[in-house]
């Protein structure tokens, strides 16, 4: 007997799972369309150079590669590969249609992306991501709309206990550079340091190691990292301590005037948005190659951890083409929302499981064709119809009405039949009325 478990990382969505998850999904769009954000869709399956030495050593590992075929399986290499971000096929877009697309390009991306990685809590292999990027200034006005943006669909959402974190790999750069002069070794350090928190300091320095960092350098790299946390303030709300933890890097990057300019913009963003969910935090890594200025990272509780991050990415779509465009964006990861959402009861009840607004029950088979003109009816009405597949006993129809979470239930029986009425029963509280047919679409409509 075959295994009828989805692939290790993969799953199937049952019915009330796709309405969780479009419940999400439309509040995300709706928020980015209200921003000026476009749609766009890209293949699943890349070009495998178009994905190669864009994340890194460590996401090169974890691209699903696709062999050869035909004649070419036998070689065992592979030309194609699943598309392990919405970001890098974006830049391979812009630069490919550059002439098709508008100066300052909005767009928003809600697609599934594969990972060869070992599937944890709330992690998979296959998993959905929510792009909002915007292509073609270098203004921080595009960092502080990404933010509000991400903050109203989180408040949105219900969420009220999430924070912005946000970071500036320039200033990164330059508080190592206090430490390190190599500057080629900084991008390795911050693939390390960013996983700080699953790894531990021990963890940390043994990586660096593996990547022909000497141990000394090693340690100061996680001393400079140390130095970057004990920054933040401790202050009662983000917004004094983001001017705390400002004056601070003031004082500590004076000599650098690649510091100067990552604190001036994150100065910015904080004029630009006004909003006490943004924390500035100096220790924030994240550990994509391919960010050039501002970080950020959504945090919710302490137990929890990220529910999603971004950038400036201004190199990335010059690797596709001759022209430098800059470009910053956020990834929202649908799946970590919809655990926390799920585990947290933030749900309205009538996603739980309501396929329909009412069942129409079949008396007999003589029936059946005035119960299916009655749904008919009601489905001309906007109402969502259910009917009951076939002749049964009235009961055995109403308990099947309550196994689906039906709100209704219109029986056309025999007495209804003769006088061209309907009784509708409650399914919530027993209560059940005998209406014409053309007051019944009304009072499903109104739930009483």
């Amino acid at each position: 007997m075959s295994n009828t478990n989805a692939a290790r990382g993969m799953r199937d969505f049952l019915p009330a799972q796709i309405r969780r998850r479009e419940y999400v999904i439309n509040i995300i769009k709706s928020v980015y369309e209200s921003y000026g954000f476009e749609p766009l869709e890209t293949p699943a399956v890349e070009n495998i150079e178009t994905l190669t030495g864009k994340y890194g050593e460590e996401g090169n590992q974890l691209i699903y590669k696709i062999l050869k075929r035909g004649e070419g399986a036998a070689t065992g290499e592979a030309d194609l590969a699943l598309r392990y971000d919405l970001t890098v096929p974006l830049a391979r877009v812009v630069a490919n249609h550059k002439n098709d697309l508008p100066k300052f390009f909005k767009r928003y991306q809600i697609q599934p992306v594969w990972r060869a990685d070992r599937p944890a809590r709330g992690r998979f292999r296959e998993f959905y991501q929510c792009d909002v990027d915007a292509i073609g200034s270098s203004s921080m006005i595009v960092e502080a709309e990404l933010i509000l943006a991400i903050c109203e669909i989180l408040q949105r959402l219900g969420f009220k206990d999430f924070e912005i974190r946000l970071n500036h790999r320039k200033l990164l750069s330059a508080i190592l550079s206090l430490r390190i002069e190599d500057e080629s070794k900084h991008t390795d350090a911050l693939v390390a340091l960013d996983k700080l928190d699953k790894i531990g300091e021990e963890g940390v320095i043994k990586e660096l190691i593996q990547r022909d960092i000497e141990e000394e350098i090693a340690e100061l790299f996680l001393e400079a990292f140390t130095d970057l946390k004990n920054l933040i303030s401790k202050l009662a709300t983000n917004e004094e301590n983001n001017k705390r933890t400002l004056t601070d890097l003031d004082r500590t990057l004076s000599q650098s005037n690649t510091g100067k300019v990552a604190v001036l913009e994150l100065r910015e963003i904080l004029k630009f948005t006004s909003t006490s969910y943004i924390k500035i935090d100096p220790s924030l890594a994240r550990g994509l190659s391919y960010y050039t200025g501002t970080i950020m990272e959504i945090s919710v509780g302490k137990e929890i951890g990220s529910l999603g991050g971004g950038g400036r990415y201004d190199g990335l779509i010059g690797m596709f083409g001759k022209e430098q465009i800059p470009a910053c964006g956020f990834s929202l990861g649908l799946e970590r929302i919809l655990v926390v959402m799920e585990e947290r009861g933030m749900f309205p009840p009538e996603l739980q499981n309501n396929s329909a607004d009412v069942m129409v029950t079949i008396w007999n088979d003589g029936a059946i064709g005035e119960s299916l003109k009655l749904a008919n009816d009601l489905r001309a009405e906007g109402l969502r119809v259910f009917v009951y597949p076939e002749a049964d006993k009235l009961g055995k129809q109403f308990k099947y009405a309550s196994t689906i979470n039906v709100p209704f239930v219109c029986v056309l029986g025999e007495s209804e039949l003769a006088e061209n009425k309907v009784t509708l029963k409650n399914m919530q509280t027993g209560e059940q009325e005998t209406l014409t047919r053309e007051e019944i679409a009304a009072k499903i409509a109104k739930r009483e």
